[in-house]
């Protein structure tokens, strides 16, 4: 919002939309960042079942300039877009949206937050296996990510909706060329997959709040040496990431992931470069630590 804190006629509107919304740390973060710069734009949250009727409403509102996308809506929204960029169309997801005068336009920063927070981790990602568990959304976006940089080993897609894994596995076979593999998850194909891999990455929403206690992969699982990426970020060290921890993994947290595609997100929104320090500090300290 405007340098004086009020919200003025001319302040612009970005918002986060998804079902649940209640956890979000977006308009803490982008807030923050909008008050960093003296920006007049405010964030908000959105709980929406009725996509449709919340696109349509953001076409009408002159002033609403952004939004974020988080689960469920990440598929469907395309659907309902005047334009999505053609990388994104392939990646099948999105998890933003501008609005440049009513022409609404759909693009993703999940999966590019995503690699930046391995390669911030020191992660080579050349001739390693890789087990993403989950096939929706900001899955769709990561897997297509990783699968278009030059000498990734194996990948391997596990989920429990086998219709929805199915149609990954063969967009991601045809539109990369990458092996991909795909299958069901159950106790022992669980079991026998972490152990074949080298890189673990969580894009369900297992172990979030409020279900902290959950975690989709059982600790005896794990082993030194492995890489354990958990694209949830509350609480900030999911059950997932602790336990990896202790068997000696190396862990990321999703809060990489996170920051690094509101980074993006907000640099589209408004025009300005990010200031990523405040971003940052706004997370942690709202997730306690």
């Amino acid at each position: 919002m405007r340098a004086d804190g009020k919200i003025s006629p001319a302040t612009r509107l970005c918002a986060v939309i998804g079902n649940p919304v209640g956890h979000s740390l977006s308009p803490a973060l982008h807030n923050a960042a909008f008050d960093a710069l003296g920006l007049d734009f405010v964030y908000v949250a959105f709980r929406v079942e009725d996509l449709k009727g919340a696109i349509a409403g953001m076409r009408a509102l002159e002033n609403f300039r952004g939004m974020s996308v988080t689960i469920p809506h990440k598929i469907e929204i395309m659907d309902y877009l005047d334009e999505v960029d053609d990388i994104d169309r392939s990646i099948g997801s999105i998890n933003t949206v501008i609005n440049e005068g009513g022409r609404l336009i759909g693009f993703g920063t999940d999966g590019p937050g995503a690699m930046k927070a391995l390669e911030d981790a020191g992660v080579n990602l050349e001739g390693r296996s890789v087990l993403m568990l989950g096939a929706g959304g900001a899955s769709r976006a990561i897997a297509f990510t990783l699968a278009r940089q030059k000498g990734l080993g194996k990948l391997v897609l596990m989920d429990i909706n086998g219709q929805v894994l199915d149609g990954l596995t063969a967009d991601l076979a045809s539109g990369t060329g990458v092996s991909v593999e795909g299958e069901l998850i159950s106790d022992d194909a669980l079991a026998r997959r972490v152990a074949a891999a080298e890189i673990i990455i969580n894009c369900t929403p297992v172990g979030m709040h409020p279900r902290e206690d959950a975690t989709p992969v059982p600790a005896e699982l794990l082993r030194e040496g492995q890489v354990v990426f958990d694209v949830v970020y509350t609480p900030l060290e999911t059950r997932l990431l602790r336990e990896a921890s202790a068997r000696g993994c190396k862990v990321i947290s999703g809060v990489e992931m996170f920051i690094n595609q509101a980074v993006l997100q907000f640099e589209r929104f408004c025009g300005a470069d990010a200031p990523v320090d405040v971003m940052r500090r706004v997370v942690m300290e709202r997730l306690g630590s």
